[in-house]
């Protein structure tokens, strides 16, 4: 990553929560997903305590001997569902990121109960519960920006009807200026909230083409970016942005986001209300499960994955 490419004073919006509802905070959330596709959130419903308890909980699976991770890895894992691995698509990659995760999708408690790592399960849970308050509040208001004024029941399970978790472990690195945490790319959900810890190291592209914003820890925060199902569907008025994740040669970092989407067997395109008063939508339908293997088949590469979706 090219450093000098660094806005120094850049900074995404920090928006207070404590009135969502008030007009003016739901114009900035509106405008800080139409104009930057990112945002941090303070004075939210997510409890201090959860997000301290997810943090030592990630850490806490991490420690764990490597024999034990790896009964969750690819090869052993007895369900999809539960994933531990390193980089982003091995496979498809000609250098791997500096990054192990353990991912968690989300089917059923019962499901959590027999199949998620007991040493993080509970915490796991939680944060996910405490946390869909605050994503039904964001969805509501980006859909009233959109003059979507209902958000039905059918609604809600196509904009969140389905929860992944990661926990994200980016060891210290020898040689960080090698290699990368995470390789540039935007996410395919429909929104992501991100728990970061206090080491810093994300970056989102900004503006002006080729320049990136450091996106600081505050404590107790929550960083909040659109996806590319939320792109979409709102026919391009949200953006789904491209970040990265740096190497880190000193201190090991933790995050924890959970990504929020459609279900998989969801057809996604511009809602109908956008695409009625004669706007022309410039995606077409897809089906979510063909849109997220199309991601998974190849390496990050930058904001390529919407061109799968483009009329």
């Amino acid at each position: 990553m090219c450093m000098t490419n660094i806005v120094p004073q850049g900074s995404i919006p920090i928006i207070d929560m404590s009135n969502w509802e008030d007009l003016k905070v739901a114009k900035s959330i509106c405008d800080a997903a139409s104009e930057w596709g990112f945002f941090q959130i303070v004075n939210h419903d997510v409890p201090v305590e959860v997000l301290e308890n997810i943090k030592d909980a990630t850490y806490n699976f991490f420690r764990l001997p490597a024999e034990v991770k790896n009964k969750y890895s690819k090869e052993h894992s007895s369900s999809n569902n539960v994933r531990f691995g390193t980089s982003f698509t091995p496979q498809a990659e000609k250098a791997l990121e500096w990054k192990d995760y353990l991912s968690l999708f989300y089917v059923s408690e019962e499901e959590a109960s027999a199949l998620w790592p007991s040493v993080c399960r509970e915490q796991v849970l939680d944060y996910m519960k405490k946390s869909e308050v605050v994503i039904k509040q964001l969805l509501q208001v980006l859909m009233k920006g959109l003059n979507v004024n209902e958000v039905d029941e059918a609604k809600e399970s196509l904009l969140m009807g389905s929860m992944r978790t990661n926990l994200n472990y980016y060891p210290k690195c020898p040689n960080p200026e090698l290699t990368v945490g995470v390789g540039r790319h935007s996410d395919v959900s429909t929104l992501t909230i991100l728990l970061q810890d206090e080491i810093g190291g994300l970056f989102v592209r900004g503006n002006e083409g080729d320049d990136w914003i450091h996106v600081p820890p505050i404590k107790g925060s929550l960083v909040i970016n659109v996806g590319d199902a939320l792109q979409i569907m709102s026919n391009g008025r949200y953006r789904s942005v491209e970040h990265r994740v740096v190497a880190n040669g000193s201190k090991n970092r933790i995050s924890v986001p959970i990504f929020v989407n459609p279900r998989p067997v969801d057809m996604i395109e511009p809602l109908p209300e956008l695409v009625a008063n004669s706007e022309k939508p410039i995606y077409k339908q897809v089906l979510y499960s063909d849109y997220i293997k199309h991601f998974f088949r190849k390496a990050h590469d930058g904001k390529k994955t919407i061109e799968f979706a483009e009329l």
